[in-house]
């Protein structure tokens, strides 16, 4: 099963990473402005959007939540990325140089994915998207205390690991909504 979560991961990040791409072309990259407090308060946006959206029998916007859990993981990677750059002044890096950066970081969360996913025994198979969903949001809440906390935990792992998370738990919620499984 796990060989075949790796195909499903993938391809969910390659329909992720278009957007992205696409996104890239047509704005540049002017999330460079945006400080992690805003990313992450963008983040937590989405995540209510989708808890909403599972809640609601009526939605007044035509998206569904399987695009705001793709923006997740999009805001989510660009947040590693600002993590990354935090030294580097510059408010526009190359479409090439942001792309690079994306790839960096996801096989990062690949490979955090696979290794969880190996010790857990791909229990999350077994969730209802709806736990991702709030899952997302108990991440969020933690990022935000730790940057309320100017960054500094106790014993906690810090802001990336969130946002690593956060877009694994996104990913397999897309898995699931492909399968039309239970939510």
């Amino acid at each position: 099963m796990a060989a075949n979560t790796s195909a499903q991961f993938d391809e969910q990040i390659k329909h992720c990473r278009n957007i992205f791409e696409k996104k890239t072309t047509d704005y540049g990259t002017s999330w460079r402005v945006l400080r992690p407090k805003s990313l992450t308060d963008q983040l937590f946006i989405k995540a209510q959007r989708i808890q909403t959206i599972e809640e609601a029998a009526h939605k007044m916007v035509d998206e569904d939540e399987r695009s705001e859990f793709i923006g997740l993981v999009n805001y989510a990677v660009i947040g590693l990325i600002q993590l990354k750059l935090k030294d580097d002044n510059r408010l526009e890096i190359s479409a090439n140089e942001a792309l690079q950066l994306y790839d960096f970081e996801v096989a990062e969360i690949k490979q955090l994915m696979l290794a969880k996913n190996h010790d857990y025994g791909e229990a999350w198979r077994d969730m209802r998207v709806s736990s991702f969903t709030d899952l997302i949001l108990m991440k969020l809440l933690r990022i935000k205390q730790i940057e309320d906390n100017s960054g500094k935990t106790l014993i906690s792992e810090g802001i990336d690991a969130g946002y690593r998370d956060i877009v694994n738990y996104a990913i397999f919620a897309l898995i699931k909504l492909g399968e039309n499984t239970d939510r």
